[in-house]
């Protein structure tokens, strides 16, 4: 049970500093999101109150929406990095709002906005299991 309150507290603050660090790069440093930012903003925005929800009332069946989530999430910011990175995908998909290849930020030569995002989809895809396989455990 410990496990499991640990685990919605990483999926919470994970998606709460998420969605701060987008809302950072849109409003403070005036980067426009494109079209696949939006989708992972999608994705990302309703964990925070899936997430907080969970905490407060610890019903089991909110945890499961975090896993669907954060797979599609997984699968979204996975594709707008290998876009932006592998050179002939780019012409592959054409983005109505920005352009998804433009890398506002590369740290350390491969860190971009969508990396990040990856990164946070995969913590909560993984927490979101870890908390799932415990609750089985315990039952």
């Amino acid at each position: 049970m410990q496990n499991s309150k640990l685990m919605a507290q990483i999926i919470f603050i994970t998606s709460l500093i998420a969605t701060l660090g987008s809302l950072y790069f849109s409003e403070i440093r005036g980067y426009l999101p494109c079209e696949l930012c939006w989708y992972q903003r999608i994705l990302m925005y309703p964990i925070i109150i899936i997430s907080l929800s969970h905490i407060i009332s610890n019903s089991k069946s909110l945890i499961y929406p975090t896993v669907i989530l954060s797979c599609l999430g997984i699968l979204v910011s996975s594709y707008h990095y290998a876009l932006q990175n592998i050179p002939g995908l780019s012409g592959s998909h054409e983005c109505k709002i920005g352009d998804c290849t433009v890398q506002f930020i590369q740290w350390g030569g491969f860190i971009t906005i969508p990396f990040l995002a990856l990164i946070a989809f995969i913590i909560i895809f993984v927490s979101s299991i870890i908390y799932i396989k415990g609750e089985k455990h315990n039952e």
